[in-house]
């Protein structure tokens, strides 16, 4: 009978095949002991040499050796959740005859990203993207309970989201140049007048010079946008969400949480209420704490993780200065300077979503496009929106790495994304 090793526990007994890969090997006299994984799982396969076909076959086999491995399941002696299977058939589907290029020693980042295709085998690698593997599709199911219907946005666009300095170019036959895609968002927005509550979940790309911690040149965002929704049911539904993504985190990944040696005390306090600031406040706060004030700017990465621990939770940083923000967010009706917006901030990390109220009214987002210096005519369908059944709408977006960075306690975003694309990489 063929299961999958994540099935042991309900197999204890029986005879049962598995197909996968042996990881690590080791003997003791006349007893082989291979580490086999099969994708779902890990197991300990016990090989005595009373099974000889099979413990001289377990003897020749190298590391990362495909294998189809038959046993009976039984209890780990030492680990009462843990199950072993004791091994009386091998079949090779292929053994190296190569070293395997990643060993147990310590291998520099650029040696691992250039054999990412291989790294992407480790257990911690694996461990990473099962829980990007729970974050995406719970964003996916907290929308579908809550009525939203998914629109898929273009890559290819005909001009910028937010800014035209961080664009990727491509000729695009006769129509001259396309870009690809920064965000969705701006399509989530046309969406909403056929179906009120609207996301998308793709690649975006920013062509921005950065080479932080924090910045990948293509990466996965989640856009939403929801009518009839103020700044503040915006940031209910961002709460609701992030509060379910923690939640069947730590429900499904508690093994991969494990492995990647996550202080789970942290997730655990993902609970509402989130705190709030509001922008100039959250600069007081900072100057207090010795960084220089500067009331009308943006943060820095350290100013936003300096500023997100002092609290136990997530934040939302209000009413950014209109001059640091994108042209379509609404202003606050009590301080034209500054707009209806907030970004959500993670202890140890900074942002992760950025959302606000959009502008409904065409001759007010009119002059926004022209005090950014943006074309009218870029933007004509963007402002026929204003035009038939205008309503108040706002709306959010959250990177899919940056999330999973902070849920796996990266150091590097790189390490967040199967095959990262970093201004200096674009192998394998």
């Amino acid at each position: 009978m063929s299961v999958a090793i994540k099935d042991f526990k309900d197999n204890v007994g029986k005879s049962v095949t598995i197909q996968g890969w042996m990881f690590n090997k080791r003997s003791s006299g006349k007893v082989a002991f291979l580490e086999l994984r099969d994708g779902s799982g890990e197991t300990q396969g016990v090989v005595v040499q009373v099974s000889s076909e099979a413990f001289k076959i377990a003897q020749e086999l190298n590391l990362e050796a495909s294998v189809e491995v038959t046993g009976t399941v039984s209890r780990h002696p030492k680990f009462k959740d843990k199950f072993e299977l004791q091994v009386f058939a091998i079949k090779v589907f292929q053994n190296p005859t190569e070293e395997y290029p990643i060993g147990k020693k310590e291998h520099g980042p650029e040696f691992l990203l250039d054999n990412r295709h291989l790294w992407l085998r480790s257990r911690r690698q694996a461990a990473i993207q099962k829980i990007r593997h729970t974050a995406m599709y719970s964003i996916m199911d907290f929308f579908d309970k809550r009525g939203f219907t998914r629109i898929d946005a273009p890559i290819f666009t005909p001009n910028a989201c937010e800014g035209t300095t961080t664009l990727f170019s491509v000729d695009y036959f006769d129509e001259g140049k396309a870009y690809l895609s920064q965000s969705g968002q701006l399509y989530q927005e046309a969406a909403i007048f056929g179906l009120g509550k609207v996301y998308d979940f793709g690649p975006v790309f920013r062509a921005e010079k950065s080479k932080t911690r924090r910045h990948l040149t293509e990466f996965w965002m989640m856009d939403a946008e929801m009518a009839f929704h103020d700044q503040k049911m915006n940031m209910d539904v961002q709460e609701a969400m992030f509060v379910y993504i923690v939640e069947k985190v730590l429900e499904k990944n508690m093994p991969e949480l494990v492995v990647l040696e996550r202080n789970v005390e942290e997730l655990q306090r993902v609970k509402g209420p989130f705190h709030h600031i509001k922008h100039k406040d959250a600069w007081k706060k900072l100057a207090d704490a010795g960084f220089a004030p500067r009331e009308n700017d943006d943060f820095g990465a350290d100013e936003e993780i300096a500023l997100a621990n002092m609290f136990d939770r997530p934040v939302f940083v209000e009413n950014y200065p209109a001059g640091v923000k994108a042209f379509y967010m609404k202003r606050d009706p009590s301080d034209d300077s500054r707009v209806l917006c907030a970004d959500m901030l993670l202890p140890g990390y900074g942002e992760v979503i950025g959302g606000s109220q959009r502008e409904d009214d065409y001759n007010i987002l009119l002059g926004c496009i022209k005090d950014h210096g943006l074309k009218e005519s870029d933007f004509s369908w963007y402002l026929d929106l204003r035009k038939y059944g205008s309503v108040p709408h706002s709306g959010f977006g959250i990177g899919l790495e940056r999330m999973v960075t902070w849920l796996c306690a990266l150091p590097h975003v790189r390490e967040s994304i199967p095959f990262p694309r970093l201004i200096n990489r674009l192998r394998p």
